[in-house]
């Protein structure tokens, strides 16, 4: 998951060997590539369910060990982790920012300014109403349709259906749904390697948020976004894409009509802020705190607590073995409310073609002890 994202992308689906890494002279971490199914792509831009094989970069980073940076205090073990930082990245210095690293830097850094007045605007109402923002913005927009709908086609809705809860993403201020699509794709295609939009091998902060203010490198290492044209070629997403900004912006002022300053603060900073690090927390702890289930080849955990924060999205390693499925929480008492809220569509007859994991898959992906 993710603020905003060369070949078309193909994600991948089966991982069922981690990868060897070997030294290369004029590169100090070469990754060996590994064979993997991935979905075929579709004349429409997105994919189908017929497996075929492919060879895509990726990495077991957990098993990278040290090798003479450990006397660098800029790298090391990230802590109570057994993940190891590799090439430690500070976007802040040395780099030429454009406008639009400018501007997220702006916003982010605006939305934690508006917090440090909620002690003095405490009201029940801005409280619920922050509340109630949260679990429309990150349940709805952010886990369910970002990511399980739009990123991954776990499942169909009714395009009406389908456009109100992406509408209700963008007013996460994540970015629109275009950008944020294809940076988790690029995720999932790039996993923990030296592609990786955000892989903590590169430090832990800056797989939890610094990765954001440098578009550029995201750039350099996958290309220009060409793995969103299921998306693209639909006018609603390209409306919110050169409109984004805009409809934040009159959620606020709104917001400011009902309840005033303390709605703004707490229904804009203070929700806006908690569903960011919930969402970079994915990002970030569920690749170096938790347990791994099933055998991905990367560094996803499953965490719990994480888990109940993001609505289900914290059983990450779920996720990385089986990223078609509609369902992280795969065990009963793996608390999954993305997936609850799934199913009950599914019920009512509003989502269609939901996507789960089979035995076979679950066994192929099984860790053998």
């Amino acid at each position: 998951m993710a603020l905003l994202v060369p070949p078309p992308l193909h994600t991948p689906v089966f991982k069922p060997n981690p990868p060897k890494i070997t030294q290369k002279h004029k590169n100090p971490i070469h990754f060996e590539p590994k064979t993997c199914f991935t979905h075929n792509k579709l004349k429409n831009g997105f994919f189908s369910n017929r497996n075929i094989k492919r060879v895509v970069p990726n990495v077991n980073a957990t098993s990278i060990p040290l090798s003479g940076d450990e006397k660098n205090p800029s790298f090391g073990r990230i802590f109570l982790s057994d993940v190891v930082v590799k090439r430690k990245r500070n976007v802040f210095l040395g780099r030429k920012w454009n406008s639009l690293d400018v501007a997220t830097v702006g916003v982010v850094i605006a939305m934690h300014l508006l917090c440090v007045f909620a002690p003095f605007t405490f009201s029940w109402a801005a409280f619920w109403a922050a509340v109630g923002l949260y679990v429309i913005t990150g349940l709805l927009g952010i886990t369910l349709s970002f990511h399980r709908n739009l990123s991954h086609r776990s499942f169909k809705l009714p395009k009406w259906l389908e456009y109100f809860f992406a509408y209700c993403g963008v007013q996460a201020l994540q970015g629109n749904p275009i950008d944020w699509v294809s940076t988790h794709r690029y995720h999932h295609q790039f996993c923990d390697s030296e592609r990786d939009p955000h892989s903590p091998i590169e430090g832990f902060w800056f797989s939890h948020m610094s990765w954001l203010f440098d578009t550029k490198t995201i750039v350099e290492r996958c290309g220009e976004p060409n793995n969103v044209g299921d998306l693209e070629k639909q006018p609603f997403y390209k409306f919110l894409q050169s409109t984004y900004i805009v409809h934040p912006m009159a959620l606020g002022a709104l917001l400011y009509t009902v309840g005033g300053f303390p709605y703004i603060v707490w229904g804009m900073g203070v929700r806006i802020v908690w569903v960011y690090h919930i969402t970079w927390l994915v990002n970030s702890a569920c690749h170096v705190w938790g347990k791994q289930a099933w055998n991905t080849g990367d560094l996803s955990r499953n965490n719990w607590w994480v888990a109940l924060l993001a609505f289900g999205e914290g059983w990450h390693n779920n996720h990385h073995a089986f990223e078609y499925s509609a369902r992280h929480g795969l065990e009963w008492w793996q608390f999954d409310m993305t997936w609850y809220l799934v199913w009950l569509l599914q019920a009512i007859g509003l989502a269609t073609d939901v996507k789960l994991p089979t035995t076979p898959h679950k066994q192929r992906m099984a860790i053998i002890s």
